[in-house]
């Protein structure tokens, strides 16, 4: 990825634990490490630091996520979104069952993006696997809470967007004048509770 970048690629675990793994190294010199999907982007001061980082990845051994002080982040919500209704239908669930299937489970932030405080959440029960929308909204309200393909995640701020929604929080996602501006950083664990 250039002369100070590389791209961590083919990995043998959770993007997020990989990051987790590669900041706990603690090289001086790493400007930043970033989570995606399926791979890790490290960006570094200079080459010689590129080059530590590169040997460094070679014998990593990312271990499971667990956040550090074992808190869960409560996101109260309220399942009033308009796609309820829909995601039962596609499912064969009945509404109180998605509702439960969502609320029941423990999330992990796999890794950020879209826009700030955007945290895409992994643990989804696999009943509730739908591809995003066929046509995305031109507006997605502030705090709606969502779900598409493997993932679920809370849009921080009104955006367009193609996810299917399931209800509203009031929590604040992304503050720019909070340390840290977001609330859900890679490797913390997120439950919803029905509000």
């Amino acid at each position: 990825m250039g002369e100070r970048a590389v791209l961590v690629t083919e990995l043998t675990a959770d993007p997020a634990t990989w990051a987790l793994a590669l900041r706990e190294l603690r090289i001086d010199g790493t400007v930043d490490v970033v989570p995606a999907a399926e791979t890790v982007l490290v960006t570094c001061v200079d080459e010689v630091v590129l080059a530590m980082v590169v040997e460094a990845v070679t014998d990593l051994q990312p271990r499971p996520l667990i956040a550090s002080d074992g808190a869960v982040v409560e996101i109260p919500t309220r399942y009033d979104g308009p796609d309820l209704d829909a995601v039962a239908g596609a499912t064969g669930l009945s509404t109180d069952a998605v509702i439960a299937t969502h609320s029941q489970a423990v999330y992990s932030v796999a890794f950020c993006g879209f826009s700030p405080g955007f945290a895409y959440l992994t643990g989804l029960d696999t009943r509730l696997h739908l591809p995003r929308r066929a046509t995305p909204r031109t507006t997605v309200p502030a705090g709606s809470v969502a779900i598409a393909d493997r993932y679920t995640a809370v849009y921080p701020r009104s955006s367009p967007g193609g996810w299917h929604l399931l209800g509203t929080t009031e929590l604040t996602l992304f503050d720019p004048d909070r340390t840290p501006p977001a609330l859900l950083e890679p490797g913390a664990s997120v439950r919803f509770v029905v509000a």
